[in-house]
């Protein structure tokens, strides 16, 4: 199965995995406004073929949720409308610490204009761990 996930935020980190097994990070872009960040996402979508779109949900640490969980899920709802592809959230607690960790052990500085990215393929790694458990 092919997927690809969102970390969501000022910008959007893109991932992908095309054989269900691995994740990688492949893009980053601006959050515009909803139109254009939906029509974005669906020709990613058409891109890779993807069969499932994962998003990361923001979750705090205690797992309850906060205003920014509330703000995805609604700006997921609202995409699901859009898409032709079901949509999962996934808790996304520390990705971004985690995208940081691996950015630094590639001898990499993480950079903003790419961690996003990476931080979509920690969430996407760890749906598909979680998939492959079941």
């Amino acid at each position: 199965m092919r997927y690809l996930a969102l970390d969501l935020g000022n910008t959007i980190g893109v991932a992908v995995s095309t054989s269900g097994m691995l994740a990688r990070p492949v893009e980053v872009f601006p959050r515009t406004s909803r139109v254009a960040d939906f029509q974005y996402i669906g020709a990613l979508v058409i891109k890779y073929d993807a069969e499932a779109l994962i998003i990361g949900l923001p979750l705090n640490m205690d797992g309850s949720e906060g205003q920014q969980a509330a703000w995805v899920r609604d700006y997921s709802a609202e995409l699901a409308q859009t898409l032709s592809i079901p949509i999962h959230l996934w808790d996304e607690r520390l990705s971004t610490e985690d995208a940081a960790g691996i950015m630094r052990t590639q001898g990499k500085l993480p950079d903003k204009n790419w961690i996003d990215a990476v931080a979509a393929a920690v969430i996407l790694q760890g749906y598909l761990d979680a998939q492959q458990k079941l």
